[in-house]
């Protein structure tokens, strides 16, 4: 009896240690409120695969959801449980947020265009990062329509909102797809010439959130260039080979190998924080990076139809690289760079943005 009794148990504890994670929802009632008069509601999408929740305050992904290689699933972004701990945030500002009307950052919060010279709000020091104070991220989008794997958003930027010029109206598409992508188009147009540069700010850890830092994931970049910064992470207008330097990620290779590597860059980001020249054709949707976490055997690829894309690893958290981010763009600082390719959008013109990151497991 005493020999079944402990066979018992330790079958128990490895039901329990071995017991599969279920998607667990954030609650609705902890993101319905209202900001400048308008609704702010969560919104979740489902594929049977993949579950994304979003909330329509800066079209922010609150949660990913996606099982391991044993169907147990995590979420696999950081973000918060409640929305005042979005709008009052003073950790990370941009989790899960769409950013811009000009992503990344705009060297000394000005630029000239045909003549006139515009000065914006400076939010990162003497520069202006991800559209400024308000942005996309801190503004409320209007529903356009939900379905269950698709939700469409739209937002109208006024003339002068951050120091921009132009009303500026963006729709966004986030989509589930069948092939188990979280695809994000964006279309915009302008009544007056203005930039436009906009990317998905996610942070992802493919362990799950709270699970560990990210330095053993291993990732690969499909960039052979990176433009160089720097001290204050503005580009010089020149570009360097990553090859034989720790920014070379043609291989794959563990996050975490090089992260503390010397090289003159890498000082300049305290870690990665590059814009990488995609190896790919212009304006056609290629492979831009792809991640895999060994030991859940979770897999993410990143494809863009965009010439750049920004690797973040976390250097600014509190607890460093416990997400990364991979931010499809135009190169930064590109306005104030004349041989860098133009985000000047004029009336008439429409700007298109594909992101799309595919989730396996193997």
């Amino acid at each position: 009896m005493k020999k079944l009794l402990i066979l018992a148990l330790s079958a128990m504890i490895l039901i329990g240690c071995t017991k599969k994670k279920e998607v667990k929802l954030m609650n609705v009632n902890d993101f319905n409120t209202e900001v400048d008069g308008k609704k702010v509601s969560l919104y979740t999408l489902k594929n049977g695969f993949l579950t994304i929740q979003v909330t329509n305050y800066g079209g922010r992904v609150v949660s990913l959801w996606m099982p391991d290689r044993n169907g147990s699933f995590e979420n696999i972004v950081l973000g918060y449980d409640n929305i005042d701990s979005y709008i009052n945030n003073k950790g990370e500002r941009y989790l899960g947020a769409v950013v811009g009307r000009c992503a990344n950052r705009i060297g000394n919060g000005s630029f000239t265009l045909d003549g006139k010279k515009y000065e914006l709000y400076k939010n990162d020091g003497d520069n202006t990062l991800h559209g400024g104070e308000f942005g996309v991220d801190r503004v409320v989008w209007d529903v356009q329509s939900v379905t269950d794997n698709a939700i469409v958003l739209h937002v109208l930027l006024p003339d002068g909102l951050d120091g921009f010029p132009g009303n500026l109206d963006i729709t966004m598409t986030y989509t589930l797809t069948p092939e188990n992508e979280f695809r994000v188009d964006y279309l915009a147009t302008t009544d007056a010439s203005t930039v436009c540069n906009l990317s998905h700010h996610s942070f992802f850890n493919l362990k799950g959130e709270g699970n560990g830092t990210i330095l053993d994931h291993e990732m690969m970049i499909n960039g052979k260039l990176i433009t160089v910064i720097d001290k204050n992470l503005i580009p010089t207008g020149n570009f360097i080979p990553v090859k034989g330097t720790p920014m070379d990620f043609m291989q794959e290779k563990p996050i975490g190998r090089d992260i503390k590597a010397y090289h003159p860059q890498m000082e300049n980001g305290g870690g990665y924080d590059f814009n990488w020249v995609l190896n790919k054709p212009i304006g056609k949707i290629g492979l831009a990076a792809s991640v895999r976490e060994p030991e859940s055997g979770r897999i993410m690829e990143v494809l863009t139809d965009q010439l750049g894309m920004q690797f973040y690893s976390g250097n600014f958290f509190d607890v460093k690289y416990l997400a990364f981010a991979l931010e499809t763009q135009q190169f930064p600082d590109a306005i104030n760079q004349p041989n860098f390719p133009s985000v000047v959008l004029r009336p008439g013109e429409e700007y298109h943005h594909t992101c799309i990151y595919r989730f396996s497991i193997k």
